[in-house]
């Protein structure tokens, strides 16, 4: 599997989310937690979580899944509120999900978006948290172009690693700038929703995309994966249910594309060609 970099840490461009995760009855637990477990398993070490997720359901969960696996192999993101930025907010909001997590560090931290928090006092926080061991790397996630400068050239902005934002078929409006802004700095991208279901709709393929499938023995949602994962600089976080779709997402990020197939697809789903706001879920 393709990897990239966050900051100094080399992580496959496939990862597992876990949006509206941890929140059902214990039948839907114990398949989303053997899911996870399927993707430890089986080459996956990347797991994308947030507070905000269930309201820590989910971050229960992959401390369920984590538990019986070596932590040093797994790389753990969370997300705090914006409402949590402030200086003792953050404090507070990182050990609450350390303790749901089960561990004692993060991976990487994001803000989850924007809020009314200054920017300057957020990161400087970040930084205060890196240098204490309790995150590896932090980062933000749905800041376009002018909200990632800004937040690049307050203290601790250079500590900036990632930028998670909205990437799928039908968002690509990064493409025209926000994902060569992204690179430029430093700072990887981490694409989420790749299915576009997010806010419970799902990209629907046009019938030559859906034959495109067909021809190459792959799902639709395979087709929509691969897609997002195609340059090598973008990580993916689609979230799988059970073993079965955490299967099906591992083998999509084999699959490749000729340029008359990338062609095929640009011509239903085409790339910007001026500048758009940052779609967000």
């Amino acid at each position: 599997m393709q990897e990239m970099a966050i900051g100094k840490q080399q992580v496959p461009v496939l990862g597992m989310g876990t949006w509206h995760m941890g929140v059902g009855n214990s039948g839907q637990y114990q398949q989303e937690l053997a899911s996870l477990e399927y993707g430890l398993n089986h080459g996956l070490n990347v797991i994308d979580t947030a507070e905000m997720y269930g309201e820590g359901a989910s971050e229960r969960l992959v401390g369920d899944a984590i538990s019986k696996h070596d932590r040093s192999k797994i790389y753990l993101i969370s997300k705090f509120y914006p409402a949590n930025a402030a200086a003792a907010d953050l404090r507070n909001a990182l050990t609450n999900s350390l303790q749901r997590l089960g561990t004692d560090y993060l991976d990487l931290y994001l803000l989850h978006w924007r809020g009314e928090v200054p920017l300057s006092e957020t990161m400087s926080t970040l930084q205060d948290l890196q240098r204490e061991g309790l995150i590896r790397d932090y980062g933000v996630s749905n800041f376009d172009t002018a909200d990632l400068a800004e937040a690049l050239a307050v203290t601790g902005g250079a500590g900036i690693h990632a930028n998670e934002i909205l990437y799928n078929l039908t968002a690509r409006g990064s493409e025209f700038d926000l994902l060569a802004a992204n690179e430029q700095a430093g700072v990887a991208t981490i694409g989420y929703s790749p299915f576009g279901s997010g806010d419970g709709k799902s990209i629907v393929l046009p019938a030559s995309l859906r034959e495109l499938a067909a021809s190459k023995g792959i799902t639709e949602h395979q087709l929509m994966l691969a897609w997002t994962i195609r340059s090598g600089q973008v990580l993916s976080i689609p979230k799988a249910g059970n073993a079965k779709h955490m299967a099906e997402n591992i083998a999509a990020a084999a699959i490749t594309f000729t340029l008359d197939e990338l062609a095929l697809i640009n011509k239903y789903f085409p790339a910007p060609d001026k500048k758009t706001p940052l779609a967000v879920i």
